[in-house]
């Protein structure tokens, strides 16, 4: 003979019994029961966990108290200043909260399918790379994009992604963490830059090796002189590198910075080509030792890279696409 039990009226309207008669469709009855416990757990009370939800207390206590009842066993330890779960309690929150945050993730990503891209995009970028060449870009983003908030920090520390609360980075950099999504931009590479006026005063270098004898403008990154190496493609192993001690009245850690510093007449600049793309386009620079290309002073790839995450807003989506094809050709210099 079945055994009575109060019957527990579920959030669609329908009766279910107790643990010793529940079917399918009775469990489905208690999903709502099951989340607002999860959302207990994360809030850590009932006051707080009713406002999260936009119900009364005694509506979240009713609901908890009726998902103890059918499970038939305590849940929660009520104090009057905050809430303990009991075992049980924490086994069922820490085996149903992945699902909560699953079913969360997929309904966000089919509303943002149906949805315009908008929010607040938080992104971390080079300093010379993001005024150079990022932000005059920017405008073309925000007219094609009036409900996306492009929210950027301009750094050359390499910050964390997420702990520090960034959708995005860009990376000059030969490597991006294995943890992490990147999409490459495109190929970078250095170039050796001076003006006219310089080169007329001091002569114009025809080999690496004549670098010693002019002013360098240096990017500093050990003590001690600075060296800057060289590579002639198309030459064997053995003689395609040359390295040479370089020194000059302007030391910078922003190549921004030293393509001013050359922009002034005070030296031989070796620099990444978006930073001096502009200038040598203008005819305010031009290239040295077209014949030997610079390596190890700066990266060769520039990427942007997110953290992973199940589901991307569409705002991060649209701008990693905005920035792919935006820097697909790199940085020409002739």
């Amino acid at each position: 003979m079945m055994r009575q039990c109060d019957a527990i009226i579920g959030p669609t309207g329908g009766a279910y019994d107790g643990i010793t008669n529940m079917d399918t469709q009775k469990i489905e009855a208690l999903w709502t029961h099951l989340h607002w416990l999860n959302v207990l757990a994360e809030q850590g009370s009932y006051t707080a966990a009713a406002a999260r939800l936009g119900v009364s207390k005694a509506a979240m206590s009713q609901r908890i108290a009726e998902l103890e009842r059918v499970a038939g066993v305590a849940l929660v330890q009520r104090t009057t200043r905050s809430v303990r779960f009991t075992e049980a309690g924490r086994r069922l929150v820490e085996e149903t909260h992945a699902g909560f945050e699953r079913i969360a993730a997929s309904f966000a990503g089919v509303r943002d399918m149906a949805s315009v891209a908008r929010g607040t995009v938080r992104v971390t970028a080079p300093v010379a790379f993001a005024r150079q060449q990022l932000v005059p870009r920017l405008a073309a983003f925000a007219r094609a994009n009036p409900e996306v908030r492009v929210q950027l920090e301009l750094s050359d520390r390499l910050t964390s992604i997420a702990n520090e609360g960034f959708d995005l980075a860009i990376r000059h950099s030969a490597q991006v963490p294995e943890t992490h999504v990147a999409h490459k931009l495109c190929d970078t590479r250095s170039v050796i830059v001076a003006t006219r006026a310089y080169l007329k005063l001091r002569g114009t270098p025809l080999s690496p090796a004549d670098l010693a004898q002019h002013d360098c403008l240096v990017y500093p990154r050990a003590l001690g002189s600075a060296v800057w190496s060289f590579e002639k493609p198309g030459r064997r192993a053995g003689q395609s590198r040359a390295n040479v001690t370089v020194n000059g009245p302007v030391a910078a850690n922003n190549s921004e910075a030293l393509r001013d510093a050359a922009l002034e007449h005070l030296g031989i600049a070796l620099l990444p080509d978006f930073s001096a793309q502009a200038a040598l386009q203008a005819g305010k620079l031009v290239v040295l030792l077209p014949d030997w290309r610079p390596v190890g002073a700066f990266a060769s790839q520039l990427y942007v890279v997110r953290p992973y995450a199940p589901h991307v807003p569409r705002a991060v989506t649209r701008f990693v696409d905005f920035l792919r094809e935006s820097f697909a050709a790199g940085f020409p210099v002739e």
